[in-house]
């Protein structure tokens, strides 16, 4: 296995990874379910102590 082989492999298959990565962060971000858990978190800052 050359430098060559090695640097196509994870380019490719890094590339694919990252991309599958960002579909899955995406669709937990969007599930139905997280819903409340977002909202919640989106208003600590305007919550007073």
């Amino acid at each position: 296995m050359t430098y060559q082989d090695v640097s196509a492999f994870a380019q490719t298959y890094g590339l694919l990874y990252l991309f599958l990565l960002f579909v899955g962060m995406v669709i937990y971000a969007l599930w139905p379910g997280n819903r409340k858990r977002f909202d919640a978190a989106a208003k600590i800052p305007l919550q007073e102590d």
